[in-house]
């Protein structure tokens, strides 16, 4: 982490991206960012891990903190959810590039004065001339695993919602992605409204 600050003498601030939601079949892709000082205690982070391998209960520990940092003014973060629609008319790389974008707009930092870590294979927008697209982002860097979070915990319960309103594909069990028992409800009943018709080979 340390490396990339020095690298970038004009950086004021750290922003983390990552996204949720890429490979379902059903529901909106989700891009979470998070915003912190430079000189960010990093101590505050031990114990962190990618959304992926951390349970349920870790995660909505792990938010309330990100929350709480946010009323402290210590942190700001946002996440951008870009629905099924979008994705099928414009395709996945469009959405989350979008949502990116939109995330980004919501932290409203100065480029300038920016440093973006993003991971897999996202970037920001180009005016953001700092910025570092890291694979496996979200395992080695403590500020793009709290934005993967973020990422995660709003778009399930984006998810659990959608649920209570299409109880007939259990959304709130399996988020959207393609399990053994969302292919039985979906053989059993359809496809969805928030299903993605374009990833079923449908227009």
């Amino acid at each position: 982490m340390v490396q990339y600050i020095m690298m970038c003498t004009e950086v004021r601030y750290l922003i983390g991206v990552d996204e949720a939601g890429r490979g379902p079949i059903a529901g909106p892709v989700a891009v979470g960012g998070v915003c912190i000082a430079a000189d960010f205690d990093w101590a505050f982070f031990y114990g962190i891990r990618d959304s992926k391998k951390l349970s349920a209960q870790k995660r909505e520990a792990w938010f309330a903190k990100l929350r709480d940092m946010k009323r402290r003014g210590e942190a700001e973060y946002a996440v951008s959810l870009v629905k099924h629609s979008v994705i099928d008319r414009r395709g996945i790389r469009f959405a989350v590039s979008l949502a990116i974008s939109r995330v980004l707009g919501k932290l409203s930092p100065s480029p300038e004065e920016t440093l973006v870590l993003l991971d897999g294979s996202l970037f920001a927008p180009r005016e953001f001339l700092y910025q570092k697209t890291i694979i496996r982002g979200d395992e080695s860097e403590p500020i793009i695993s709290l934005a993967s979070i973020a990422a995660k915990v709003m778009r399930d319960r984006t998810m659990e919602r959608l649920s209570l309103k299409y109880p007939e594909w259990d959304f709130a069990q399996h988020k959207g992605y393609g399990t053994k028992e969302h292919f039985r409800r979906i053989r059993r009943y359809g496809i969805s409204a928030i299903h993605r018709k374009s990833f079923f080979g449908l227009d």
